[in-house]
């Protein structure tokens, strides 16, 4: 990836991955030189040399590499909010002072500088482990922008004559009021309505909905939709912030800034044990030296108090236990972008579902045909028709006759689609018509002998497509996004899991309670508006909290504001930004899944607090009692690291 394109986050990781590698690079051959007496038996560097060379390998790890933390642990004095920071700066800048006093041999104290490289190399490797495991921030805004069109085709009066011409002009010159022009391929460049000229437009984008929408004149169209094979003439209505695709952004941004992040709790802890120590410190260097009258073993012990106390494992116990918990939720298809939604999912009481993309698979198929003759020959002749079209319904027929022996399809003459409606054409003799009741009331086709089976189609949530030959109807065939072959399982699991499930499309209500019944869902809200999506959720929220799965951009603002949303990894771009958690394979089993892991992940966060916590509770005692020397008090602190990090990986051995 280009430096330039990467995203503050990407950055971000990027920095502190640089810094790991630097600062342990220096950092172990100073361990070495440091125990090298025990360890070999002898000392690798002369003593008379052993304080400058720890100075000089010292210096760029603590103050170049960790120049950042030492720059924000400053602040803290500054500002009297004191942070993690605030604690590594002071511990790592008096260790190292004393090697400088060692050095000038003005006062007999211990040199503690080669401590100070240590201090900081484990505190830039918990910040590496925590930005790392906070995943690369959401980039959904941007993605949305770079979706509308960037230029349009508008009618312009040129010259003196006045006659109108094409022009291209970039979208933000389209004024209300401006007929542009859309040729198929093309994005529509803003919100407006058809004037002239018909067309399929696919609205998925925005919708989720994977059946372009028929466009005649007066029909409303979205901007950044993509028109499909015909040239619509269309009146612009909205422009700028006015635009469907400005509002959906703003109800994004709207829904970000309510999140509440999972650190809230650590934080307000450190902001209080921060200081805390930093006074704990103080008193117990004066307390010591008011005792000993000894300023080397007074500082060591203050310093021993900040190393043991530098909150290092807390800053790991929730980072470490989320990268466990992704790592394990990625193998099963659970990709956990937000590291809140382990904070919130165990609250969660509802289950809100998307329809279309979600629940179903987003591709219409055949579900069923009756006929009055000879079904392959019903398919024959419907299928020879439909293959003159590219909407996904004739496209799902064809594919159906095809699969059910129909081997080439006939000649068909006067092809014609009746937008919205059907399709009529001449198969030899015979005069065929293919489309809704609409289409067959209009070609005066009685329809009365099949309004039973009809009304039977319908319930069971198809599309409904009419066959008539010679003006009298033939058969009928049941066309539906069909539900996703584990959608009835996982429900079952939330259903009997104690949650209350809830599904929310656009379709009208005797569809929606159709599909609703076939996969067990008991609550259904239909005709739901794209943009009121978030609010529906919203006021679902004042019962209970709320978990929302969807797949579609229109879904982006009820992820958002949802607690937890839940993106499908088959759907959109945006939807998948947008949630806090994805599932890449689309199984709606993975929603279950989510929830186990989730609990299991922050039961393991709690966990490593206790343990964070727990250690400083016995080893601060013996620090300020001055039985721990500081190199016992950093291995003390990286034992204490090392605790949080196994027992997150404990995590790996729960079942999803």
């Amino acid at each position: 990836m280009d430096h330039d394109e990467e995203s503050f986050e990407d950055r971000e990781i990027r920095t502190w991955k640089l810094k790991l590698i630097w600062a342990w690079i220096l950092t172990i051959p100073i361990a070495i030189v440091m125990l090298s007496d025990r360890i070999f038996g002898m000392s690798l560097i002369p003593e008379s040399y052993m304080a400058i060379v720890l100075l000089v390998v010292s210096f760029p790890v603590v103050f170049i590499i960790g120049f950042s933390t030492i720059k924000s642990g400053l602040k803290g004095f500054t500002s009297f909010y004191f942070n993690m920071d605030s604690l590594i700066m002071l511990g790592t800048v008096i260790a190292y002072l004393t090697g400088i006093i060692a050095f000038s041999g003005l006062i007999a104290i211990q040199d503690y500088s080669g401590i100070s490289a240590m201090i900081m190399a484990f505190f830039i490797t918990g910040k590496y482990v925590e930005t790392k495991a906070r995943g690369r921030a959401t980039r959904e805004i941007k993605k949305l922008l770079e979706l509308g069109a960037k230029k349009a085709r508008v009618l312009r009066k040129v010259g003196k004559s006045g006659k109108e011409e094409e022009v291209e002009i970039d979208v933000s010159e389209v004024k209300l009021g401006d007929i542009f022009i859309v040729k198929p391929g093309e994005k529509i460049p803003t919100d407006g309505i058809v004037v002239k000229g018909e067309s399929s437009v696919d609205e998925s984008m925005i919708t989720g909905e994977s059946i372009p929408n028929d466009k005649i004149k007066g029909a409303n169209v979205i901007g950044a939709t993509i028109n499909q094979d015909g040239i619509l003439y269309v009146k612009a209505t909205k422009v700028g912030s006015d635009t469907f695709l400005s509002h959906i952004i703003q109800l994004i941004e709207e829904a970000q800034s309510t999140k509440v992040p999972i650190q809230k709790m650590a934080d307000k802890i450190t902001s209080i044990f921060v200081p805390a120590i930093l006074v704990v410190s103080v008193l117990t260097f004066l307390g010591w030296f008011f005792i000993s009258k000894d300023l080397s073993k007074s500082i060591g012990v203050g310093v021993a108090v900040l190393v043991i106390a530098c909150p290092c494992a807390l800053g790991l116990a929730t980072p470490t236990a989320l990268m466990v918990g992704s790592g394990m939720g990625a193998k099963k298809g659970i990709l956990i972008r937000k590291g809140e939604a382990i904070q919130t999912m165990k609250e969660i009481k509802i289950v809100v579902f998307d329809k279309t993309g979600t629940i179903t698979k987003g591709k219409p198929e055949v579900r069923e045909v009756y006929s009055k003759i000879p079904g392959k020959s019903l398919l024959d002749l419907v299928g020879s028709l439909e293959k003159q079209s590219e909407h996904p319904i004739a496209k799902s027929i064809v594919a159906y006759a095809e699969s059910n022996g129909v081997g080439r399809f006939k000649q068909v003459k006067k092809f014609k689609t009746l937008r919205g409606r059907g399709l009529e054409g001449e198969i030899g003799r015979n005069k065929i018509v293919v489309g809704n009741s609409l289409l067959m009331k209009e070609k005066n086709i009685s329809v009365k002998e099949f309004e039973n089976k009809i009304d039977s189609f319908e319930e069971k949530g198809y599309t409904t497509m009419l066959i008539s030959k010679n003006k009298r109807v033939i058969g009928l065939i049941g066309v539906a996004d069909d539900v996703k072959e584990d959608s009835v399982s996982a429900v079952k699991k939330l259903n009997s899991g104690g949650f209350r499930t809830v599904m929310i499309t656009g379709d009208n209500e005797r569809t929606a309670k159709a599909i609703a019944e076939r996969v067990g869902i008991k609550e259904v809200l239909a005709n739901v508006l794209p943009e009121d999506k978030a609010n529906k959720v919203k006021e679902l929220q004042k019962r209970a909290m709320v978990a929302f799965v969807g797949d579609g951009i229109n879904d982006a603002p009820a992820l958002k504001q949802a607690n937890v949303g839940i993106a499908i990894g088959t759907g959109t771009d945006i939807a998948i930004e947008a949630g806090d958690i994805v599932l890449a394979n689309g199984s709606l089993n993975g929603v279950v899944s989510a929830i186990r892991l989730s609990r299991a992940t922050f039961s393991k966060i709690k966990q490593n607090l206790f343990w964070a916590f727990a250690y400083n509770v016995v080893a601060l005692p013996l620090a300020i009692a001055g039985v721990v020397h500081p190199v016992i008090a950093e291995i003390a602190m990286a034992l204490s690291s090392i605790t949080v990090v196994t027992n997150a990986n404990l995590l790996r051995r729960k079942k999803i």
